[in-house]
């Protein structure tokens, strides 16, 4: 493997000891921050009879209350915001489970340090100024998108803002009459593109494609094999979180071996889902981060709900900062599409603003012509008196797909079945992940 440039080596190759000098002072500064000017950071270390004056090493960061999705949610829309909305530049969100939208706010200084952040680690992943990089992902309310733009723009590459949305063959012109090089997307859009390619008979070879840097689902190796095989490049992993700062938390570098984590700009715990105590070093547990420099929305000790561990030696590649395994599984019961996390609350909160059905429901997540698919089985309620009843049940089922086309910005398909099939079918699961049956 060809060793990749250190962005920023006097951060990414700092002592360890300076490291945590570094991060103290800063968490310092952070909690003092949010106890001035969050109403809910200020109730909840009030209640849990916190102290920031002896808050002086990191160790003491376990007495300190979680932050958790739905206060998040309770907090809508500027309540978690740190600064005055007048300093605030950027605004994004996420969907909550229920209810409202997860709101972040981003100052100047907020933009420049995600810049920086997702710049380290797109260079970790083998990406220089003299790439071309064509984003194929959602430009939205959603952060990630543009977090892998700036991040490419502050490195200095050229960016190709393709989108989620352009068809596949577009997607390829551009591909091959562009020459990118680096491909940023999702790795289920990333095997449609690869099925496209087979489909118009144009060999991966006949590309400038040399690299893929892939978030917003989990990449696990049978994936990561499949797109380096079909794609002919190299595969990397990048890990997203919506709520804090989408891409630049961590990401891998040229070895392939777990994450970076930009431990100056974050602290990262594991914990037991269970009992919230942190795991033994290398223990698989709950991912909990601190940001340390987020001026707009700071977050304390926030739960992700992803499953994941430390990977503690050192990296062959001299980065300093801890890594973490590739993030395969959840806490909850959130599923990936279209480098979204979607919760089955939210699909059955839906189900119970339409008076005539109840959420008698399964999500079928699967695979058409290489392409992730969704469909929603609905069971009928009775109030619908007759299946004849055609027109009713179309207006019905539109109803439902507009209005979680307008939650999730994703087309899903809706059919309905009838009362009790659900519990007679083979798999009567909430949610059928069949994608899982088509990978190698």
């Amino acid at each position: 493997m060809k060793p990749t440039v250190i962005y920023n080596p006097k951060c990414e190759r700092i002592a360890r000891d300076e490291l945590a000098q570094l991060q103290i002072e800063k968490l310092q500064s952070t909690l003092n921050r949010v106890y001035r000017n969050v109403d809910f950071y200020r109730t909840a270390f009030d209640a849990h009879r916190v102290n920031l004056e002896t808050v002086k090493d990191l160790a003491r960061l376990a007495e300190l209350p979680f932050t958790t999705r739905q206060n998040l949610q309770s907090s809508y829309p500027y309540d978690m915001f740190a600064m005055p909305l007048r300093d605030i530049v950027r605004i994004h969100s996420a969907t909550g489970t229920t209810g409202a939208p997860i709101v972040a706010g981003y100052t100047r200084n907020d933009l420049r340090n995600w810049s920086e952040c997702t710049a380290r680690l797109l260079a970790a992943a083998g990406v220089s100024e003299h790439d071309v990089v064509q984003i194929a992902l959602n430009y939205s309310l959603y952060p990630g998108t543009f977090g892998f733009h700036q991040g490419v723009e502050h490195l200095g590459a050229s960016v190709i803002p393709a989108s989620l949305s352009t068809s596949v063959e577009k997607q390829i012109v551009i591909m091959r009459d562009f020459k990118t090089t680096v491909l940023i997307s999702t790795p289920s859009h990333a095997v449609t593109l690869a099925a496209g390619l087979e489909a118009l008979r144009v060999h991966p070879e006949r590309l400038q494609l040399r690299l893929g840097i892939f978030g917003g689902e989990p990449l696990n190796e049978s994936r990561r094999q499949q797109l380096q095989q079909r794609l002919r490049l190299s595969a990397t992993a990048m890990y997203s979180i919506n709520e804090i700062l989408g891409p630049g938390v961590a990401g891998e570098c040229g070895e392939h071996n777990g994450l970076h984590i930009n431990e100056d700009h974050f602290i990262v715990e594991i914990v037991d889902p269970v009992s919230l105590r942190a795991v033994k070093p290398g223990d698989e547990g709950e991912l909990v981060l601190t940001t340390l420099t987020h001026e707009g929305s700071p977050l304390i000790r926030y739960r992700t709900g992803d499953r994941t561990r430390i990977c503690p030696e050192p990296c062959p590649c001299g980065r300093t900062f801890l890594r973490m395994a590739n993030v395969t599984a959840r806490t909850d019961d959130m599923i990936f599409f279209q480098g979204m996390g979607i919760f089955p609350s939210q699909i059955e909160q839906i189900l119970y603003e339409v008076d005539t059905t109840r959420p008698d429901y399964q999500i079928v997540l699967d695979q058409e012509a290489g392409q992730d698919t969704m469909e929603l089985r609905v069971s009928i309620s009775d109030k619908v008196q007759s299946l004849d009843q055609l027109k009713t049940l179309e207006n019905l089922r539109k109803d439902i797909a507009r209005r979680i086309t307008t939650v999730f910005d994703v087309v899903m398909r809706v059919t309905f079945v009838e009362p009790q099939t659900l519990q007679q079918a083979g798999n009567n699961a909430r949610v059928w992940d069949k994608r899982l049956d088509a990978r190698p």
